[in-house]
């Protein structure tokens, strides 16, 4: 294994090395023992102790990559790549339930969402445990029984309020979980007095209870991985992959994964990612929010990097349009899928005007998609499961389109980072305020998936919201109307949207909001000089620090 995957000094761990300590910082409920057994916990303990070290030396490596962004390198495809990038191999064969993917849906972990989500008719369901589940230890362990649950079919909910039931259909989507990114911890469980890796907790708890149970059912276990940034870190999901089928008795290429493409770095390593998970991928996904905030992100000291208005940055122009035509021509060159996006959109039930609009924007969205290659898409809604189903039976008349080689895309490193044209506007501005707040508020109170002005937000749009006044702050942008965006623009448009969303709450929700709480948090992450690589790590620690 190259040695630019390891620190030199970093600590390897033997198997018959000490036990050390297990500890559970958080309170019990009824079912969570059947979790948290000695068994299961001695499984994580020994995946974070194996793997731990090199994810920490990973995201060093994170840090000395954006020093050298912010002192203007820009990335490239690497041409020392060899193999992985200009031979001819392909992935290992898709699973029977994993060939026809072209609708899934995406929602928390929630007992209620993940019967709707696994009934909604789409063909995959990816269960969340990251951007749209705030991680209070009651919403992670009360994910990982709904899951468990739902793989024996026993799922079931009753609201309290209307009385109505919920329970499986006969027929249900294929299940997918995303565990949490690398940059996060799970501060709930000490591993030898460490916080334990919180993408290591979610796959292993899950994978230890259910991965037999999935294989007897005629299905598998099936994951999507986040945040991803380049071939080591997708190596080293495949190490554990190796390692944590081996402790259950399975064959290497039981699990398959597909790698969420969110960040501007994957996409330059895109081939690379694929080699390295190939007895594993399923295929690649475009997660464009998170790819916009990374384009963000990784640019924010270069000024010629502004992005104009959230809502002009489509997929259809820029970075954007690039980086979807090549993931899917790299996916078909190598026999993985390749899923398009999210449509964010939500019924509109009391606008029929708004609806109509709102259903026309995911058609044309999904049909370009559907054109471009790709295999499948994403929606939040179950509404949008039809409309997104109708364009891809439509021009997808196969289960996917992997056949189809792209042999004519021609995409440059240039076109990986050209900036798309548009406005910037004091609504853009705003909106970007008023999502920011009004997403971390719902998140500090355990919600992490909330729908704000007819969009299902996630931690991936609210991160796009306060990165970009942070840019557009650090670089004093003009508005369309000339006025330059500074401190006292910002600080007034924070104080008058935190008063509007005051005014939406009521008198009687008002006790029992975060509203303030979360505009303060968003005026730290916007008007400091260091950028915060992710909102939801001084979020979680006021999550903790709240007993959550």
């Amino acid at each position: 294994m190259p040695d630019a995957l390891f620190a030199p000094s970093a600590p390897r761990l033997s198997p018959d090395a000490p036990a050390g300590r297990i500890e559970i910082r958080a309170a019990s409920k009824p079912g969570y023992d059947a979790l948290l057994t000695p068994a299961a916990l001695a499984f994580v303990a020994d995946l974070e102790r194996r793997f731990g070290w090199r994810r920490r030396y990973l995201l060093e490596k994170r840090v000395e990559r954006q020093v050298r962004l912010d002192a203007g390198e820009k990335p490239a495809f690497n041409p020392a790549c060899g193999y992985a990038r200009h031979e001819e191999w392909t992935v290992e064969p898709q699973p029977a339930d994993l060939r026809d993917r072209r609708v899934e849906i995406t929602g928390p972990v929630e007992r209620k969402m993940i019967i709707n989500a696994l009934n909604s008719g789409a063909q995959v369901f990816m269960a969340d445990f990251e951007d749209s589940n705030a991680p209070t230890w009651a919403n992670l362990m009360d994910g990982q029984v709904n899951l468990r649950d739902a793989i024996r079919r026993t799922i079931a909910h009753t609201d309290p309020v209307t009385g109505k039931h919920y329970a499986l259909n006969h027929k249900v989507a294929v299940l997918m979980v995303r565990p949490r990114g690398w940059h996060l911890e799970e501060k709930h469980v000490l591993i030898d007095g460490r916080p334990v890796s919180a993408a290591l907790f979610d796959f292993g708890l899950y994978f230890f209870h259910n991965a037999h149970e999935l294989l007897a059912r005629g299905s598998g276990p099936y994951f999507y991985l986040p945040k991803i940034e380049g071939r080591a870190e997708a190596r080293l999901w495949n190490d554990i992959f190796l390692h944590a089928q081996d402790c259950l008795g399975l064959e290497p290429g039981t699990i398959k994964a597909t790698v969420l493409i969110e960040s501007i770095l994957a996409a330059f390593e895109m081939d690379e990612i694929l080699y390295e998970l190939r007895c594993h991928s399923a295929g690649l996904n475009c997660g464009r929010w998170d790819y916009i905030f990374s384009f963000i992100k990784k640019f924010r000291n270069d000024p010629d990097a502004m992005l104009p208005d959230r809502g002009a940055v489509t997929m259809d122009k820029g970075f954007l349009n690039a980086y979807s035509r090549l993931a899917v021509k790299t996916c078909h060159r190598r026999g993985a899928p390749a899923i398009g996006g999210m449509a964010a959109y939500i019924p509109v039930k009391d606008d029929p005007v708004a609806n109509d609009r709102a259903f026309a924007q995911v058609r044309a969205d999904k049909e370009r998609e559907a054109r471009n290659g790709h295999d499948g898409t994403w929606v939040a809604h179950p509404a949008l499961v039809p409309v997104a189903r109708a364009v891809f039976d439509d021009l997808m008349r196969t289960p996917n389109q992997i056949h189809a080689t792209c042999h004519d895309v021609r995409v440059t490193a240039e076109d990986l980072l050209a900036v798309p044209q548009g406005p910037r506007t004091e609504a853009g501005l705003r909106q970007n305020v008023a999502v920011g707040i009004g997403y971390i508020e719902a998140w500090l109170r355990g919600q992490g998936c909330v729908p704000l002005f007819n969009l299902m937000e996630d931690a991936a749009t609210a991160e796009i919201s306060r990165a970009q006044v942070w840019q557009w702050l650090r670089h004093g942008a003009t508005l369309d109307d000339g006025r330059t965006v500074d401190h006292a623009l910002v600080e007034r448009i924070i104080e008058e949207e935190l008063a509007a969303w005051i005014g939406r709450v009521g008198e009687v929700a008002l006790a029992h909001s975060r509203h303030e709480e979360a505009a303060r948090l968003f005026s730290n992450l916007v008007f400091q000089h260091r950028f915060a690589e992710f909102l939801t790590l001084p979020a979680y620690d006021q999550l903790m620090a709240a007993g959550a």
